[in-house]
């Protein structure tokens, strides 16, 4: 037996925030828009985000991404390449 962390099924917006490297404002932004799938739970409608439901949205974007590159969409901001 090992003495891994448990991995939450869940994680709050502050920890997906924390997951993407993004602000929990831009966290609410995805999940209202519906890039983002989350539950809201609870009496005060906390959100919370599936740990699958990040890889599937990182998965996603990395598809979408790829598509804009292919199509001459995304260009540098000034640089030759991304950051």
């Amino acid at each position: 037996m090992t003495d891994e962390p448990k991995k939450h099924r869940f994680l709050t917006i502050s920890q997906t925030a924390e997951e993407l490297n993004v602000n929990q404002n831009q966290i609410r932004a995805l999940l209202s828009s519906g890039e983002l799938r989350g539950i809201q739970v609870g009496g005060r409608g906390l959100w919370r985000i599936g740990a699958n439901d990040i890889e599937d949205f990182i998965a996603e974007t990395y598809r979408r991404t790829a598509e804009r590159i292919a199509a001459g969409e995304l260009k540098g901001d000034g640089e030759s390449g991304p950051e």
